[in-house]
């Protein structure tokens, strides 16, 4: 049993080491339902961060080569608010998942 918690706890801190490898690779390899579930939580929260890098990314590509010249400073201020917001979910995410690892050991 205490294997389990070390386990599911070792999923949500592997963000720091491993974000996406270490909770798919025990999803498919641990039997244990509840692994399953922290394993899924902790691959899905790893996921949040990126997804938002990726939208951010389309954006400022399809802006950059969409904005005139004169029109660079505002979509600059844009980018770089987007990347503010971008920087405070991935911290949120951090803290996240650190207290869920503190969480499943208790």
């Amino acid at each position: 049993m205490e294997q389990n918690k070390v386990l599911s706890a070792l999923c949500y801190i592997s963000l720091l080491f491993a974000p996406f490898l270490l909770p798919l690779i025990v999803y498919f390899v641990v039997k244990d339902s509840e692994v399953k579930f922290h394993a899924k939580r902790a691959f899905l929260s790893h996921l949040i961060p990126v997804v938002f890098l990726i939208l951010i990314s389309l954006f400022g590509v399809i802006g950059m080569f969409s904005s005139y010249y004169y029109d660079m400073n505002s979509f600059a201020y844009i980018i770089f608010g987007l990347m503010a917001v971008y920087m405070i979910i991935s911290i949120a995410c951090i803290i996240w998942n650190i207290i869920q690892a503190i969480r499943v050991i208790r």
